[in-house]
């Protein structure tokens, strides 16, 4: 009996998902690189968002902009709008200060808010690991849902190669009135550092 219990719990903790139970998200409210605060708020007519976790420093998440540029601009009009947010720790890592996140997008050409969680709590609460990390909310009448998170693909390094479009599959899924056939994935990329209180 003891040997079950054990079992069990070592199932419910490294089951998909079980590192990250959320079901839905509170509305927050940061600094954008053009000096705006946005919220999710701001967007009343959208369906649900693409949330990314990422970061400058980090080279895995330097993969991607031009791939997060792509996705905001063919989701963006159907109702799935991306933000991006940076919660590094600016005390580690220099690079991802506001500053160099302004050159960041500038240089990038970014389409898409790129916002920073300076304290860290938009991240915790989203319970992001890595960058990225990327999470598809839905817009229901319980608030906002997750329906996905994990790596925004998988393939970082060649983009031409890639076979599972995780956060494209499930907002088209989304938008089709069908549940995602993946809802979870592991985010590859830096680990998102949290500083002690």
């Amino acid at each position: 009996m003891i040997q079950n219990l054990l079992f069990s719990i070592i199932l419910m903790l490294f089951a998909p998902g079980a590192h990250a139970p959320l079901s839905s998200i509170r509305d927050f409210s940061l600094k954008n690189t053009d000096g705006r605060m946005v919220s999710l708020a701001d967007y009343p007519d959208a369906k649900g968002f693409i949330v990314i976790f990422t970061c400058n420093h980090c080279p895995f998440a330097r993969l991607y902009p031009p791939r997060l540029n792509a996705l905001n601009g063919k989701y963006q009009p159907l109702g799935y709008p991306l933000l991006a947010i940076s919660s590094t720790d600016t005390l580690l890592y220099e690079d991802d200060t506001y500053p160099k996140m302004i050159e960041k997008a500038q240089k990038e050409q970014f389409n898409f808010p790129y916002l920073f969680d300076e304290t860290q709590a938009v991240a915790k609460n989203f319970k992001a690991q890595k960058t990225p990390h990327a999470y598809v909310l839905e817009k229901t009448r319980n608030g906002l849902e997750i329906r996905y998170n994990g790596a925004i693909d998988d393939n970082g390094g060649e983009p031409e190669n890639v076979t599972q479009a995780y956060v494209a599959l499930a907002v088209d899924a989304l938008l089709a009135g069908k549940k995602v056939a993946i809802p979870e994935t592991k985010s590859i990329g830096c680990q998102i550092f949290f500083r002690r209180p």
